[in-house]
C-alpha cells in the first residue's frame, strides 16, 4: 500500500536514473543516496523507503520500458514534469500489482466506451478493489483509513500525469500527451503485446486514450522519426523505423 502513498516522486526518480546512469549498478547508487545525499531527505527512515520504493520500480522494470540507465537520454527531451510523470506511470503500474489490477480494470472500461465517465472517487475505488481476489483465495481486506488513503494517492498520481486536472476533482480527463511520453507508450505498446497490438495499445489505454483518439495518435507518431506505416500485403501497417526506442539516442522528434 505504501507504493501509490509515496506517488511517482518524479524529481526523485529522475535524480536515482541519473545516478544510476553515471555509476551503473545499483550499490553505488545506494551509497551515494544515503551517504551523501541524506540531508537533502526529511528522516533516514523516509529515505530508505523512497529508494526501496523507487528502485523496485526500476529494477523490475520489464523490457518492454527503457532502461533505466537511458531514462536521463529520455528526460532531456521531454517538454514539462507531465512528460516525465507520464513515463514514470509506466513503470509504477508494471512494478505495482494493486494498482495495475486497478488501471487495468479502469482500462477495460474505457475500451468498451461505457456511459458513464471514468471517474476516481473513493466509491468507486473501493468497488473495484472488493473485486480483487489474491492467488491463495483472500480478498482485499484493508482498514478504511488505510484504503481511503491509497485512493487519494491513486487520485495525486492521476493528477500528475494530466487525467484528473484539480486537487477535487475525480471525473477522468483526457490527458494530453506531448511526443516523447507518446512514443514510450507506443513502443512499450509494441513490446508487450503480439502481432494485434495496434487493437489494444496497452500503454495508451493506460494513459487512458479512448479509442477515437487512437488513429490521431499513430498518425503523430508516424509524423516523428521513430515509427513509418509500412504496406505489407496490400495493407498500411504502423511499425518502429528502426527497433523500438532506438529514437532515444537522437531525440523524440528530431
Amino acid at each position: 500500500m505504501d507504493l501509490t502513498m509515496c506517488g511517482l516522486l518524479v524529481d526523485r526518480a529522475e535524480e536515482l536514473a541519473r545516478l544510476y546512469a553515471d555509476l551503473g549498478n545499483w550499490n553505488d547508487v545506494k551509497h551515494i543516496w544515503f551517504d551523501e545525499r541524506l540531508s537533502n531527505r526529511s528522516t533516514r527512515e523516509s529515505s530508505q523507503k523512497i529508494f526501496r520504493i523507487l528502485t523496485s520500480r526500476f529494477k523490475n522494470a520489464p523490457t518492454a520500458l527503457p532502461n533505466p540507465s537511458r531514462l536521463p537520454n529520455v528526460f532531456e527531451h521531454c517538454e514539462t514534469t507531465r512528460d516525465k510523470a507520464q513515463i514514470l506511470y509506466l513503470y509504477f503500474v508494471s512494478d505495482d500489482a494493486l494498482v495495475r489490477y486497478v488501471v487495468h480494470e479502469y482500462s477495460a472500461r474505457l475500451a468498451r466506451e461505457e456511459s458513464k465517465p471514468l471517474n476516481f472517487s473513493n466509491e468507486t475505488l473501493q468497488n473495484i478493489l472488493n473485486g480483487l481476489t489474491y492467488s491463495d483465495g483472500s480478498s482485499f481486506d484493508y482498514a478504511e483509513s488505510t484504503t481511503e488513503r491509497w485512493c487519494e494517492g491513486i487520485r495525486s498520481v492521476m493528477r500528475k500525469i494530466d487525467v484528473l486536472k484539480e486537487q477535487q476533482t475525480v471525473m477522468r480527463s483526457i490527458p494530453s500527451i506531448s511526443t516523447v511520453p507518446l512514443l514510450v507508450a507506443m513502443d512499450y505498446s509494441y513490446e508487450i503485446s503480439d502481432d494485434e497490438w495496434i487493437t489494444a495499445p496497452r500503454g495508451l489505454l493506460y494513459l487512458f486514450q479512448p479509442e477515437k483518439r487512437w488513429e490521431e495518435l499513430f498518425d503523430r507518431a508516424a509524423t516523428t522519426p521513430a515509427w513509418e506505416y509500412r504496406e505489407l500485403h496490400g495493407n498500411l501497417n504502423l511499425r518502429p523505423t528502426e527497433k523500438t526506442y532506438s529514437w532515444i539516442n537522437s531525440g523524440g522528434d528530431n
